[in-house]
């Protein structure tokens, strides 16, 4: 759950205050980190979890326990999700999320 509200906080941090450009190394940051502060080593997306589900490590999970990883998961992601708009609340109107650059292709319309 700290692991997956700690990502989508850090996610919509970054959407929300146009510094999408640090989001390669934020989410690696706090995944990293995660893997070493949380018991779980950073369960944070259900898709993982499967993975790891199919995995013999040391950082593998039992399959009769993702069922549960995946709705504290979720959980996880609600609070991550309250979190982000508490913390950075939307007021009036929506700036792009991310700062992405300009088109590449210009149309007919455009030179």
């Amino acid at each position: 759950m700290v692991a997956t509200a700690g990502l989508l906080l850090i996610i919509g941090a970054l959407t929300r205050t146009g510094h999408g450009n640090l989001g390669p190394v934020l989410v690696p940051a706090w995944i990293g980190a995660a893997y070493f502060f949380t018991s779980s080593t950073s369960f944070a997306n259900p898709a993982v979890t499967i993975g790891r589900s199919l995995t013999d490590t040391f950082a593998g999970i039992a399959p009769a326990s993702v069922p549960m990883f995946i709705v504290f998961q979720i959980i996880g992601a609600t609070i991550g999700a309250l979190l982000t708009e508490f913390f950075y609340p939307r007021r009036g109107v929506i700036p792009e999320p991310l700062d992405l650059p300009g088109p590449i292709h210009h149309g007919p319309h455009n030179p």
